[in-house]
C-alpha cells in the first residue's frame, strides 16, 4: 500500500464515496448550552459537489464552534491509520482559519482531541496535516493514528462567519 492515499469520502461527480462504517455529522455548540448557528449538508461550490457547514460561531453562553465530523470507528474497534502520515482535504473557505480536529480512543471527555489550525482560501485547495502537525489538548500522550475515532474540521472559538466545503478527505501515506 506504501504511495496510496486512502480516500475517506468524495463528493465529485454528483456521486458519494464514504468509507465503510463511516458517517458524517454536523452540528454546533448548542448541543452543549451554546448558541453559535450552523448549516450542513450537500452542496456544489464553484463547480464541485461537496458538502458546506456554514454559520455564525459566537463565544455567547459558553460556545464556540460548528463542526463536520466523519465518524470513522466502530463499537468493536477503532479505525487505524497507522500506515498513513496524515490526513489531507480538498477545501473551499472564505479565507478564514479553521480546525481539524481528531479524536481517538486516548480521548475520553468532550474537550479532549488533537487540533491542527489552517487557513481555508476561497478557492479549492487541498490542505495536507501531518500527525505530527497535531496538537493534544487536555491530554499527556500524543497522536495514535491506530485508535482513531473521529476526524473534523471546525469554525472554532471566536467571533466570526463560518463557511467551508469540502470535496474530499483522504489519509496521505509516507513520503
Amino acid at each position: 500500500m506504501s504511495g496510496t492515499r486512502l480516500v475517506l469520502s468524495s463528493f465529485g461527480d454528483g456521486e458519494e464515496f464514504l468509507a465503510p462504517n463511516a458517517r458524517w455529522r454536523g452540528f454546533s455548540d448548542r448541543v452543549m448550552g451554546g448558541v453559535s448557528d450552523a448549516t450542513f449538508g450537500r452542496a456544489t461550490v464553484a463547480g464541485r459537489s461537496c458538502i458546506r457547514l456554514a454559520g455564525h460561531v459566537t463565544r455567547d453562553r459558553g460556545g464556540g464552534f460548528i463542526q463536520m465530523a466523519l465518524d470513522l470507528a466502530t463499537r468493536e474497534r477503532d479505525f487505524d491509520a497507522s500506515a498513513y502520515s496524515g490526513v489531507e482535504f480538498l477545501v473551499h473557505g472564505n479565507d478564514e482559519d479553521y480546525n481539524c480536529h481528531v479524536r481517538t480512543a486516548d480521548c475520553g471527555w468532550y474537550d479532549q482531541s488533537y487540533r491542527a489550525t489552517f487557513r481555508a482560501a476561497p478557492r479549492w485547495q487541498v490542505i495536507r496535516l501531518p500527525w505530527t502537525a497535531f496538537a493534544p489538548n487536555d491530554l499527556a500522550v500524543p497522536l495514535n493514528p491506530a485508535k482513531i475515532q473521529r476526524i473534523a474540521l471546525l469554525g472554532w472559538m471566536r467571533e466570526f462567519t463560518a463557511d467551508i466545503a469540502l470535496a474530499e478527505i483522504a489519509l496521505f501515506p509516507p513520503d
